[in-house]
C-alpha cells in the first residue's frame, strides 16, 4: 500500500535574503522525496484552505484578526521572528491544514507525514520562535470537536519544548503531551507537559535513543490513543545550528524507526510532521528531514 503524504507549493514563500529561517526546506523536501523515489507525484495530497471556525477554536480572535492585516505590534512580531506579508499569511494558513489534512489521512490509512508543521511555539494569543499558529493543536481540537477521536498523543521530539502546545492543553485530558527537548535551549521560561524529559546538551544518539525507548512503549500502553501526532524535529542533529544535541544522521533513523515501530505495532494511527532543523546546507537539512518519509514508506 501506497501510503499519502502531504504537501502544497504555499508552504514555500519568500523571505528577506540571509533570514536565518530555512524557508527554501519545504519546497526542496517536495522535489527530494520525487528525485529519489520515495514518493511519486500522485503520492501527495494537496490540503485546501483554512476554515476560520477551525482556527478560532484554539487561538483567539484578536490575534487571528492582528496576524491577517499585519496589526501585529512590532515588538510582538520581532517574537515570531518572521517578517510579515501577505505570501506568510497564505502560507501560515496553508501549513496548517496541511497539519489537519494529514492527521484526517492517517485516521483513514493509519499513517501519513506532511512536508511542513510543527509550529509548537504558538500559543493562543500570540506567535514564538518562527510559530504563528500551533498547527498540532488546530488540528487536535478539530478533530476532537468532530467526534472522530477520543485521546490523542502528542510526540514531540524536536530539540525545544514545545512550550505552546503545553500551554494549550495544560488542561485538557483529551491530550497527552510527551516531550524530549534539551535541558538548555530555547524557550526560556517552559510550560509543564504531562511527561517531559529534559537531557543535557551534547546528548549522542545512544543515550537518547535509550531514553525514549524506556519511555515510549509504556506510555503508549498507559494513554492508548486513538491518534498520535509525532513532531519529528531534526534540530537534534550534531550539525543544526541552534539545536545544542550530538544526533547523526544514524540516530535520526533509528529514532524515526522507533517512534514508528511502537505507534504502528500498536494499531494507533500516526499523523507526523517535520519540525525544526536549521541547518544552513539545505542539501543535508533536507535529507534528514526526509528520515520521517522514508521510514514512513517502510512501515507501510
Amino acid at each position: 500500500m501506497r501510503i499519502p503524504f502531504v504537501h502544497h507549493p504555499d508552504y514555500h514563500c519568500r523571505l528577506p535574503p540571509g533570514h536565518r529561517f530555512p524557508m527554501g526546506k519545504f519546497k526542496a523536501l517536495h522535489a527530494y522525496l520525487l528525485r529519489k523515489g520515495i514518493a511519486g507525484r500522485d503520492d501527495f495530497c494537496r490540503p485546501g484552505p483554512l476554515e476560520n471556525e477551525v482556527l478560532l477554536r484554539t487561538h483567539q480572535p484578536p490575534y487571528v484578526q492582528a496576524f491577517r492585516n499585519n496589526q501585529i505590534e512590532p515588538r510582538a512580531f520581532r517574537r515570531i521572528g518572521l517578517p510579515w506579508s501577505a505570501d506568510l499569511v497564505r502560507r501560515t494558513h496553508i501549513a496548517v491544514s496541511g497539519t489537519l489534512l494529514t492527521a484526517r489521512l492517517a485516521l483513514r490509512h493509519g499513517l501519513c507525514c506532511n512536508t511542513a508543521g510543527g509550529t509548537h511555539h504558538a500559543f493562543p494569543g500570540h506567535g514564538s520562535g518562527f510559530c504563528i499558529y500551533n498547527d498540532i493543536a488546530v488540528a487536535a481540537r478539530q478533530l476532537r470537536h468532530e467526534g472522530l477521536v477520543g485521546k490523542m498523543l502528542i510526540i514531540d521530539l524536536d530539540v525545544h519544548q514545545g512550550d505552546g502546545t503545553h500551554f494549550i492543553f495544560r488542561e485538557d485530558p483529551s491530550v497527552f503531551t510527551f516531550s524530549i527537548h534539551c535541558e538548555k535551549n530555547f524557550p526560556v521560561k517552559r510550560e509543564p507537559g504531562d511527561h517531559d524529559l529534559e537531557l543535557p546538551e551534547s546528548t549522542r544518539d545512544n543515550d537518547y535513543l535509550a531514553c525514549l525507548n524506556e519511555v515510549l512503549p509504556d506510555l503508549l500502553d498507559r494513554t492508548s490513543p486513538d491518534l498520535v501526532f509525532y513532531d519529528a524535529g531534526v534540530d537534534v542533529h550534531r550539525d543544526d545550528r541552534i539545536g545544542r544535541f550530538s544526533l547523526t544522521d544514524r540516530g535520526l533513523e533509528q529514532r524515526e524507526r522507533l517512534v514508528m515501530e511502537a505507534v504502528r505495532s500498536r494499531g494507533i494511527p500516526l499523523a507526523g510532521v517535520i519540525g525544526g532543523g536549521y541547518d544552513q546546507d539545505l542539501t543535508a537539512l533536507v535529507q534528514r528531514h526526509a528520515w520521517l518519509h522514508r521510514v514512513a514508506r517502510e512501515f507501510a
